[in-house]
């Protein structure tokens, strides 16, 4: 079933969030898409969707072939949809693949791109009397590609559409809309990681697996065991960042510990491509089966003599006991979380950080959280953050200053009250600060719209109803002169 009209509306909206300038140029296209008929059929006019594919070598030189079509013009592989390709990208894979011989498996998508189109091209096209079609329009959606190999793939040309090949220098690429951007995007040809994975682990030889839906061709890996972790966004600023991101979305309350960079492996996507992952590991020690999942089926924890017993890549397979292998339980200083007397594990418990402010009428300063928010969505809470490689103080004075524009001085500041947290069962301790601000500077404003929609003074007799819990507790301690509060224990 070829791609939705509005998959491919979606994709002209995000197009046009990064060239805003070239509205007018695709209205004729996001005018089409309001029709009742199917715009990637090569039969609709005046005008209709084609795909392209921008094929980079490691020497940043651009695939060009000769369409017969065409009078001979060199171009870049691509044509018509047809009735079997899923999505615009898989459109233009299955076009380089039949043009040039170049199949899915040689190419991997650019950290620039992603699996977005890098140029939007709208030309005319002559009438050919011998196929009945008229003169018409085609919107071509361009796909970049790097190649994965150190060498160019071999190129076994269509003779009845293709007469030659060349690999032309990006100055040299004959459209001037797609070489101008391919220059904008500074484009190296050295393929990166553009997928990031969560190796999970509790630090005692268990690690983390997560079963995907059956869904084949919609799903990577369907039905099967597999890392948590997704695809980079061109908002993520880094791979853990993505990650970070991709963790949030499918298991909203997993939060690890120690996560690093481990490896990177490759896999192939659904479309087929080459694609290579950045993996980090990272620990918990958790439940899995009180964590809220919003994505598969299930998780488990597993250990390695186990894997295989169960349906999943011989690459995380490999993975996994590569990492078993070189931390074992016990081992030695650094492989795994050392025992305790009496052999349990020293559980880490998380920092947070929460800013205390009360004006002179004795109201306390709460903030109103985006309802999107991995936590506590649509609910008042403190000014919070999460304690890094920084001091507490230090972090505290850093959030006010990037949320909500406030300037404190750190010699200011005092602890009000400590509130030991569980969140969740099986979850993480949590050690919640917070600390009270004598003097600051400025009013406060949404610095932060992803994370906080208002900032409100609220009298201490008329708190909201949907107010965090603890942040309820850390206020009543405050009012009572309390230093120490736990919950969920």
């Amino acid at each position: 079933m070829p791609p939705s009209s509005s998959s491919i509306r979606e994709t002209i909206t995000a197009y046009l969030g990064r060239h805003p300038d070239e509205r007018d140029v695709l209205a004729a296209v996001l005018a089409a898409l309001d029709r009742p008929v199917d715009v990637t059929a090569r039969t609709t006019l005046p005008g209709h969707v084609t795909c392209s594919a921008v094929v980079v070598d490691r020497r940043c030189r651009v695939l060009h072939i000769r369409h017969r079509a065409t009078g001979g013009l060199m171009l870049t592989p691509g044509g018509h949809i047809e009735p079997e390709d899923r999505t615009l990208l898989a459109a233009a894979l299955r076009e380089v693949a039949e043009e040039a011989g170049i199949e899915p498996g040689v190419l991997c998508l650019t950290r620039q791109t992603l699996g977005s189109p890098i140029d939007i091209d709208v030309h005319d096209i002559d009438a050919n009397p011998s196929k009945g079609e008229p003169a018409h329009r085609h919107y071509d959606f361009r796909y970049v590609f790097y190649v994965v190999g150190d060498e160019p793939p071999a190129i076994t040309l269509q003779n009845e559409e293709v007469s030659g090949a060349r690999w032309l220098a990006m100055p040299e690429v004959t459209s001037p809309t797609l070489r101008a951007k391919l220059l904008q995007a500074q484009l190296d040809g050295q393929p990166e990681p553009v997928n990031a994975s969560a190796l999970i682990h509790d630090g005692g030889g268990r690690y983390l697996l997560h079963l995907r839906d059956h869904k084949p061709g919609v799903i990577w890996q369907p039905g099967a065991f597999a890392l948590l972790g997704g695809g980079r966004t061109h908002d993520d600023q880094d791979l853990e960042g993505t990650l970070l991101r991709e963790l949030s979305e499918e298991v909203p309350d997993l939060l690890l510990e120690d996560v690093k960079p481990y490896a990177v492996e490759t896999a192939t996507s659904v479309d087929g491509l080459s694609v290579p992952i950045q993996v980090f590991t990272g620990i918990w020690r958790g439940d899995p089966d009180r964590l809220r999942l919003h994505e598969g089926v299930l998780l488990r924890w597993v250990t390695p003599d186990v894997l295989d017993r169960l349906r999943l890549s011989p690459a995380t397979r490999d993975l996994i006991r590569r990492h078993a292998a070189e931390n074992p339980p016990g081992g030695t200083p650094g492989a795994a979380t050392p025992l305790q007397e009496g052999g349990s594990r020293p559980v880490l418990n998380g920092i947070g950080v929460h800013l205390h402010l009360e004006d002179d009428d004795g109201r306390v300063l709460l903030g109103l959280r985006h309802p999107d928010s991995a936590f506590a969505g649509n609910t008042w809470h403190y000014l919070a953050g999460k304690c890094e490689q920084e001091s507490a103080v230090a972090c505290l004075v850093r959030e006010a200053r990037e949320e909500a524009g406030l300037v404190i001085d750190p010699a200011d500041v005092d602890l009000a009250h400590i509130v030991h947290v569980v969140d969740a069962p099986g979850g993480p301790p949590l050690m919640q600060l917070v600390f009270r601000a004598r003097r600051w500077k400025g009013e406060p404003k949404v610095l932060e719209t992803d994370k906080c929609l208002a900032w409100k003074w609220w009298p201490p007799h008329e708190l909201p109803d949907r107010l965090v819990s603890y942040t309820r507790t850390a206020l009543a301690g405050i009012a009572e002169g309390r230093v120490y509060s736990q919950l969920g224990w």
